[in-house]
This record gives structure tokens, sequence and C-alpha cells, in this order.
């Protein structure tokens, strides 16, 4: 595959072999349909097969969103679908070790919301620059089903097991500055300066050791591949959940912007 086969991902060479690649589709704010989901497990073997690339910048079209998570259309197709949630659980994964296999460092600029598959690009990442304002969430407590895209393989790393259970349990968003403060992302920095600094630091990288930058890299993702079994049963259990009663309610409830009424969260009362 080659840059000009991606169709919603749009790339600028930068100096110094810093190649920035914005997912593109602003109108819906760069929320992941069934070809971006696609293109993102494609993106970090071209990369990482790109002579001319030494880092990657990866940030969002427009200034409202890094990317608002799985296009509704799409989602709905996986609700109750076996046949489209095993192949949606097959790139799920290849995103997550595709880029922990990418040996070139990845930036991104996280310049608005970002949530879902997009938030799992944000933070894999190896460094990360958030806008302040900007806000994240894992958010597939709130559609009913189990954080599953990548977070149990890195948010117990970057934020500690106890702040981890409580935002993948309740799925409440966190602003640039909290994000920060736990550690889920390196800088938080006002808006307009998110993608100038994520290219500063992508410039530095360029600058620097190859070798060594690359090495330390891989060595450093060896804490992530520990906690592969733990993403792959969570990714497992996430699929499931696509085909019960709760992630059908869930997508209802993102749809008509309401409280969700789980099935699961009903009492049962005894006879």
């Amino acid at each position: 595959m080659h840059y000009e086969d991606f169709q919603h991902i749009r790339f600028d060479r930068h100096a110094d072999g810093v190649l920035l690649a914005t997912l593109n589709r602003p109108e819906v704010m760069n929320a992941t349909n069934a070809r971006l989901h696609w293109e993102l497990t494609r993106l970090w073997d071209v990369v990482k097969e790109d002579d001319a690339t030494k880092v990657c910048v990866v940030t969002g079209a427009g200034d409202r969103a890094f990317s608002a998570g799985g296009d509704l259309a799409w989602v709905e197709e996986m609700v109750g679908n076996p046949e489209v949630v095993s192949v949606v659980m097959k790139e799920a994964g290849e995103i997550v070790y595709n880029m922990l296999n990418c040996d070139k460092p990845i930036i991104s600029a996280i310049n608005g919301t970002a949530v879902g598959a997009g938030l799992a690009v944000a933070l894999l990442a190896d460094v990360s620059v958030m806008a302040e304002g900007a806000r994240i969430t894992d958010g597939h407590a709130r559609l009913g089903v189990a954080a599953g895209d990548h977070a149990t393989i890195v948010w117990p790393l970057l934020c500690g097991i106890a702040k981890a259970k409580y935002y993948l349990m309740t799925a409440d968003f966190i602003d640039g500055r909290e994000a920060e403060r736990l550690g889920l992302v390196t800088f938080s920095v006002p808006q307009a300066e998110v993608l100038g600094r994520a290219l500063a630091i992508a410039a530095q990288l360029a600058r620097g050791s190859q070798t060594a930058i690359k090495a330390t890299k891989k060595s450093i993702n060896n804490w992530m591949r520990m906690a592969g079994p733990i993403f792959d049963n969570s990714l497992a259990l996430e699929m499931l959940g696509f085909l019960g009663a709760d992630a059908k309610e869930g997508l209802a409830s993102v749809r008509g912007k309401r409280a969700p009424d789980f099935p699961s969260a009903r009492l049962v009362h005894s006879s």
C-alpha cells in the first residue's frame, strides 16, 4: 500500500523526515468509518517501510476533533452482526499491534475530541500533545460494551489501575489539563500550540540517533507487549458485547442523545 491509496488520511512532508498524517473526515469530526478503521491498520507498516520518514505526527483535520469515535452508521452495522464484528475485532487488534511494532516514533497532536479508535491512536503514540480544552473518553461503557480497543493495554501503565478502572467503567470525559496530570498524555498546551509543539518534538527526534531512538522505543514497548493477553481478552469481550442487548440500547441512546436504559442494569424482582 502507498500513501496515495489512503482515502481518509492526508499526508504532508516536513523537513528532516517528519511526516504529518491527518485523519481527514472533518465533516463528521474525523469519525472512524469502516474504510478509515482499515486504513489505521495499514498506516504504520507504510510508515515503517518508508525510508524518507523518520518520525510520524498524526492529528485530525479541522479544529473540533482528533477523531470523534466510530461513525454511528458503521457501529450500527456491528451491533448483532457477528460477521462484521469479526472483521472489526481483527482490525482493532492490528491497529494496536502495528503501532507497537512500528519502530519509528509516533507523535499524536490531539487537537480536539478523541474517542474510540481515534483515542487508541492518540494514546498509543510514543509522545502525545493535547489541547488543554480538548476532551477524551474511552466511551465503550457508555455504548454498553467492554473497553477493548486499546485501553487495557495502556491506560493502567499511563495513569495507574485505580484511575484506569474509574474512567473506563464510567466513560467520563477528561480534558487536556487533567489528562496530563493523570499521565495519560505527555503534554497539554493551548489549542493553537498543539500542532507546532508536536512538530517541534518530531524535528528534535528526527535529528537524534535513529538507532538509539528505535531501540529505546522497542524496549519500552515490551511493557505493553507483556499486557498483550490482557488486551486480547478485553477485545474479545468488547466484540461479544456488540452481539448483546446492552449494545443495542447503548447505540439507541447515543443516537437519541439521552441517558441509556441498559437491560443489564434493570432490577430483577424475585417472585
